[in-house]
């Protein structure tokens, strides 16, 4: 394994991050509890390295789970096929514009239909298929069971259309491990589909990945425009079609490299008691509730199978870096698309989950620029949902540092003026501010944290060096200052 153009699975992904050093094995944890309390730790470490489990408690040699396979700039953009040696900043640079070109040509990469595929090296059907067979964690101390569906892909389409939808939704096993519930938001594309299949015959097929390319776990993750299939959207960032095989009972695609997959139906009246489950919030999301169960009908995997894990959490979590960058590029794609002048730069803050707390760094222009900034991120389709906090600064402050963040809100932030709400936007159910019973709406705040308008020139000068003669002394004491900027 040489170089990215080699990955096409997640033993290519493992193979090349193991060269670049950014693989630790873990051996000997117990599938209850230990691999989602030592991948915690491994999360709240500076950069941390993907942590892959094995000889697993139970279960034998070769049968692993892989977590925080993208908690660095590094190995996300090796993912992204960016590059193996990106920093934060260099990540975030080389992201610029680039969801929107994936976007655009996602339907030059259809999906190429194949027969065979490593995934299908094993295939178990109807009573043998059980997914208890495989070391599925319990993540958290306080979930409600064994969650198989953290790192998925979990694919329907649409019967009218035939558009596919890929999304990441968490996954329960239920009762002796031949079903698993799917807990789906009911905004989420996938949702809408299962709607009209119900509608239209009853049942609604799925097929689901549990392991795989991490690519998969970002497209399946983030919100991919409407209409446009997450596994063209992969292509299109891998410059290649992806490889799928149809589901032998639903024809729904399986991807061929795939480490597992599974196959069923849902059907309106198939529920089990799901949850709680730790969520990316922070707080397990309530207590138990009866969510739509696909009874497992086929399961296709490779000879030892690797799980790709990526539990949420109190952040920092398996994907809460990811889905900052990610989410940064898209909305900021987004914005600039409205036609607004002067944007900067957009970071959603790995502290709200990357949905809750958004900075958007703009040149005002404008009197009233600052505001229509907040006002349109707060409502961007790639930003609206669980959006609790829209902060605009200057263009000299840096979004991504909350330290800056904060200082810009303290000095240029009028509470009384500067602060304003909308009432009844786009919340979930996995909000803990959200009462039981109730819908899941939200209020979010758009804080102004520029400077006034009224005084842009005479507003008190910022008391620091310049960005020159700060270059100016770390060229001339590299060693004392910490290198070149």
């Amino acid at each position: 394994m040489t170089s990215l153009d080699d990955i096409d699975d997640l033993r290519g992904w493992l193979a090349l991050a193991d060269k670049l050093g950014e693989v630790r094995t873990l051996t000997g944890a117990h599938w209850d509890k230990e691999i989602g309390a030592a991948s915690e730790v491994n999360y709240k470490r500076q950069a941390p390295p993907a942590l892959l489990f094995d000889d697993i408690v139970g279960y034998r040699t070769g049968q692993r789970v892989l977590t925080a396979s993208m908690g660095n700039a590094r190995r996300l953009g090796m993912t992204l096929r960016l590059g193996t040696d990106l920093d934060d900043r260099a990540l975030v640079e080389a992201l610029r514009s680039k969801p929107g070109e994936w976007a655009a040509n996602a339907h030059r990469f259809p999906v190429r239909e194949v027969t065979e595929g490593p995934v299908r090296q094993n295939v178990l059907r109807d009573d043998d298929a059980n997914l208890l067979a495989f070391p599925v964690p319990k993540w958290h101390e306080g979930d409600g069971g064994r969650y198989i569906g953290t790192g998925c892909a979990v694919f329907t389409t649409d019967p009218d259309t035939g558009v596919l939808n890929a999304g990441a939704y968490r996954m329960q096993v239920q009762g002796d491990g031949r079903a698993a519930s799917i807990n789906i938001e009911a905004g989420k594309h996938g949702a809408a589909h299962v709607r009209k299949w119900f509608a239209r015959e009853g049942r609604a097929p799925v097929t689901a990945s549990l392991g795989h390319d991490p690519l998969l776990l970002v497209v399946a993750g983030t919100e991919v425009p409407s209409g446009v299939s997450e596994l063209e959207y992969a292509g299109a960032v891998l410059g290649r079609p992806v490889d799928v095989i149809p589901g032998e009972l639903t024809g729904l695609p399986v991807p061929a490299t795939a480490e597992l997959a599974v196959e069923g139906w849902l059907y309106p009246d198939r529920r089990e008691d799901e949850g709680p489950f730790g969520e990316w919030t922070g707080y397990y999301s309530g207590g138990t509730e009866p969510v739509l169960t696909l009874d497992i009908q086929r399961i296709y995997h490779r000879d030892d199978p690797i799980q790709l894990g990526a539990p949420p959490g109190k952040p920092p979590h398996d994907y809460s870096y990811m889905r900052s960058v990610m989410k940064s590029a898209m909305i900021q794609d987004a914005l600039i698309a409205t036609g607004l002048p002067g944007v900067e730069a957009v970071w959603a803050h790995e502290a709200g989950g990357g949905r809750q707390l958004l900075t958007v760094a703009i040149h005002q222009q404008y009197p009233g620029h600052a505001r229509q900034a907040g006002y349109l991120t707060s409502q961007l389709p790639a930003a609206a949902y669980m959006n609790k906090f829209v902060i605009v600064v200057d263009a000299d402050v840096d979004p991504r540092s909350l330290d800056e963040v904060v200082w810009a809100m303290c000095t240029r932030t009028d509470p009384a003026d500067d602060i304003e709400t909308l009432r009844q936007t786009w919340g979930s159910r996995v909000d803990p501010l959200k009462e039981a019973g109730a819908p899941p709406f939200n209020t979010r705040a758009v804080i102004d944290a520029c400077r006034p308008w009224s005084r842009l020139e005479q507003f008190p000068k910022v008391a620091e060096a310049s960005r020159e003669l700060l270059d100016h002394v770390t060229r001339r004491w590299p060693d004392v200052l910490g290198g070149s900027r």
